[in-house]
C-alpha cells in the first residue's frame, strides 16, 4: 500500500517526474506548465471542490525524500565553506589590519573604477589582487558600457557615483576569453530590433546589443575566420567600444580634457593566463557620431603581462 496524497501534491510530483524524464516536454509544451501552475486554473478549482484521495508508491515518495535530503545537505556543505573561508577572512585579513578596515569604515577613497563581467571565471579582485578600498566596481554581462545618449543602468549611475563622488582617478574595462554574452551577440541576426528583442522577452539580447556596432567591425575585419575567433575579435573590439562610450558622458569627458581622469581597457584570456593593457589616447580620439569610422578609438601604452 502506499501513502495517501492530496491532488494538489500528487499534480506537483507528476510534473517532476515529467521533466527529470524529459526536460524538453514542458518546453516544447509550455500549456502543460501553465495548467499546473498554482492560481486560479481549471485544475486547481477542481481539486478544490475534489476530495478524492490519489495514491503515491510508497517508494517513490520515499525516493524523493531521500534526494530532497541529500540536497539539503549539499547546500548546507557550499555555506559551511563560506562560513569557513569568511572567518579565515576575518582572521588573517581584518583583524591583521584592522586599523586599515577601520578606515574604510569612515570613507572610501578608491583610485580605481572597474567594469568587468559578470562571468564567475573573471574576478577583478582575485586576478588583479584589488584590496578593499581599491577599485569601486561594476559588474554587467559582457562588460559593456552603454552611451550616455541611451539612458540610465546600474553602469552609468555606478560611473556617475564614482567618478563625481569618489572621484577615481582611472577608469578600467576588464573583457576576457570566452565571453558568452559576446558570442549571444555575434549570434544575433544583424537586422535585430529593439522591438523585435523585447517582444521576444531576451534581456541579454536586449542588453548586449549596446555593443552591436563592436559586432559589425569584427565581422567586417574578421569575415574570413572562425565564429570562435570572430567572437576573440568582438571581446576586444567591445571594450573600445566602451572607452569610446565613455567619453559621450559629460563629466567625464571634461575630466579627460583637464587629464584629472585616465581610460584603460583589459583583456583577462583565462585559457592560458595572460592579461592585456591598453588606455585610452584621448588627445588622438575624434569623438563622432559615425560607428564605422576608424578613428573612434585610438590607444596607447598597449602591454601583455604573461
Amino acid at each position: 500500500m502506499g501513502r495517501s496524497i492530496r491532488p494538489r501534491a500528487f499534480w506537483g510530483l507528476l510534473i517532476s517526474e515529467m521533466v527529470a524524464i524529459r526536460p524538453t516536454l514542458i518546453h516544447k509544451n509550455p500549456f502543460l506548465f501553465s495548467s499546473f501552475s498554482v492560481g486560479r486554473s481549471s485544475l486547481s478549482v477542481k481539486e478544490e471542490t475534489d476530495e478524492t484521495q490519489l495514491e503515491v508508491p510508497s517508494n517513490r515518495i520515499h525516493e524523493l525524500e531521500v534526494k530532497n535530503v541529500a540536497k539539503s545537505k549539499d547546500e548546507h556543505k557550499l555555506f559551511d565553506e563560506m562560513r569557513r573561508r569568511f572567518l579565515s577572512f576575518k582572521k588573517h585579513k581584518y583583524l591583521e589590519h584592522l586599523e586599515h578596515f577601520q578606515a574604510l569604515a569612515e570613507l572610501q577613497a578608491p583610485k580605481f573604477m572597474v567594469i568587468s563581467c559578470v562571468d564567475s571565471r573573471v574576478c577583478p579582485s582575485n586576478i588583479l589582487g584589488f584590496q578593499p578600498g581599491e577599485a569601486f566596481m561594476v559588474r554587467n554581462v559582457a562588460n559593456i558600457v552603454p552611451p550616455w545618449e541611451n539612458g540610465p543602468t546600474e553602469t552609468n549611475a555606478a560611473l556617475e557615483f564614482a567618478v563625481n563622488t569618489l572621484e577615481v582617478e582611472n577608469i578600467l574595462v576588464i573583457g576576457h576569453s570566452s565571453c558568452a554574452g559576446i558570442q549571444s551577440l555575434m549570434s544575433m541576426q544583424d537586422n535585430a530590433t529593439d522591438s523585435s528583442l523585447f517582444c521576444h522577452g531576451s534581456f541579454v539580447h536586449k542588453w548586449v546589443v549596446n555593443a552591436k556596432a563592436a559586432k559589425l567591425r569584427a565581422k567586417a575585419a574578421a569575415a574570413h575566420l572562425s565564429f570562435d575567433q570572430q567572437c576573440k575579435h568582438c571581446e576586444k573590439e567591445s571594450i573600445n567600444l566602451s572607452l569610446k562610450n565613455l567619453m559621450s558622458y559629460p563629466w567625464i569627458e571634461e575630466r579627460l580634457k583637464q587629464d584629472l581622469i585616465s581610460v584603460h581597457g583589459g583583456y583577462y584570456d583565462f585559457l592560458n593566463c595572460t592579461f592585456e593593457k591598453w588606455s585610452l589616447d584621448y588627445k588622438n580620439t575624434s569623438r563622432v557620431d559615425n560607428d564605422d569610422d576608424d578613428r573612434l578609438c585610438h590607444i596607447k601604452d598597449q602591454t601583455i603581462w604573461c
